[in-house]
C-alpha cells in the first residue's frame, strides 16, 4: 500500500514539476486553451439564452382565434372545448366582445378619438380565444385544425417570429458543435507539441527507464498529469473570465430599454454554472490527457 502511494505521489509530483519547469510552453498552452474555452463558452451561453428565449415565447406566445360575430355563446363555448382537445395546446383563454373593446380602449388611451362611436351596442370587435402552445413547432398544425371548425373568422399569429427563433436556436447548436470540434483539434495539437518539448528534453532519461524495465504507463503518466493540470488551470481561468464578462454584459442588457420593451429575461450565470464547470473540466482534462498521450507515442518506441 505504501509503495502504491509512493508511486502515485511520484507521478503527481513529476506532473506538477513538468508544468513549472517549462513555464514558456506551459504559458502558451494555457493561453491557447483559455482562448478555446472562452470562444466555446460564448457560443454555449448564446445557445442557452436562445433556448431560454424560445421557452419564454412558448409560455407567452399565443395564436388568437377570432370568431364570427353571428356566433351564439353556446357555439363559442363548443369551439373553446374543441381547441382545448387539440394536441400541443397549453392554455385557452376566452376574450369576449366587451373584453376586446376594453383592450382596444386601453391600447388607444392616448388617442380616444380613434374609437369614438364604439360602445357596447356598436361593438365591431369580435370575440376570440387566445391559445398558447406547449410546443411552438406545432403552431401550423394547430392552426390548420382550428380553421376546420365552423364559425372561425380568422387566426392571427406570429409564426415568422417563432420560426426565426427556432431556426436561430438550431443554427447556434450546429455552429457551436462545429466550433467545438475545431477548437478541440487545435488545442490537442498545441498541448501535444508543448508536452513533446518536455519529452524531447528527457528522451535519454526515458530510454534508460525503458531499458531498466519501466512500463509505458509509468513513463507516460507524469506527462498525462502535466496535460491535465494545464487543462484544469485553463478551465478555472476561463470560467472566471467568462463569468465576470457575462455578468457585466447581462446586467447592462437587462437595464436597457430594449430588454424591458420586449419583456424578456436572460439566463443567470449561476443557473448555467454547474453545466459550464462540468463541460469545461471535461474539456480541459480530456484535451490535456489526449494531447499528452499523442506526444508520447514516438518516445515510447525504444
Amino acid at each position: 500500500m505504501i509503495v502504491k502511494y509512493n508511486i502515485f505521489g511520484y507521478l503527481i509530483g513529476e506532473g506538477f514539476s513538468n508544468v513549472f519547469k517549462n513555464k514558456k510552453s506551459t504559458g502558451a498552452s494555457l493561453m491557447i486553451m483559455c482562448a478555446t474555452m472562452i470562444i466555446f463558452g460564448i457560443f454555449l451561453i448564446l445557445g442557452e439564452n436562445i433556448n431560454h428565449f424560445v421557452s419564454q415565447v412558448e409560455s407567452a406566445q399565443g395564436i388568437q382565434v377570432f370568431i364570427n360575430n353571428d356566433t351564439t355563446q353556446e357555439q363559442i363555448d363548443e369551439i373553446g372545448d374543441k381547441i382545448r382537445q387539440i394536441n400541443g395546446v397549453s392554455t385557452v383563454e376566452y376574450v369576449s366582445k366587451e373584453d376586446a373593446l376594453e383592450i382596444m380602449r386601453e391600447r388607444f388611451k392616448d388617442n380616444p378619438e380613434a374609437l369614438e362611436g364604439y360602445d357596447e351596442e356598436h361593438n365591431i370587435f369580435p370575440a376570440s380565444y387566445v391559445v398558447t402552445l406547449s410546443d411552438l413547432t406545432l403552431s401550423k398544425e394547430v392552426q390548420d385544425q382550428i380553421l376546420t371548425f365552423d364559425h372561425i373568422k380568422n387566426i392571427e399569429s406570429r409564426d415568422q417570429t417563432v420560426d426565426t427563433l427556432i431556426n436561430l436556436a438550431n443554427g447556434i447548436k450546429i455552429v457551436t458543435g462545429v466550433i467545438l470540434v475545431l477548437l478541440i483539434i487545435i488545442s490537442v495539437f498545441i498541448i501535444a507539441n508543448t508536452i513533446k518539448l518536455t519529452v524531447h528534453a528527457r528522451r535519454k532519461e526515458i530510454s534508460i527507464m525503458k531499458y531498466v524495465g519501466a512500463t509505458n504507463g509509468f513513463i507516460r503518466w507524469p506527462f498525462i498529469v502535466e496535460g491535465m493540470i494545464i487543462g484544469i488551470f485553463a478551465s478555472i481561468i476561463s470560467i472566471v473570465i467568462v463569468g465576470l464578462a457575462y455578468n457585466f454584459i447581462a446586467d447592462s442588457l437587462m437595464n436597457s430599454e430594449f430588454m424591458q420593451l420586449i419583456n424578456m429575461s436572460l439566463v443567470t450565470f449561476s443557473d448555467m454554472f454547474n453545466s459550464i464547470i462540468l463541460v469545461y473540466m471535461l474539456l480541459g482534462i480530456g484535451i490535456g490527457a489526449v494531447g499528452s498521450v499523442i506526444s508520447m507515442r514516438k518516445y515510447l518506441k525504444v
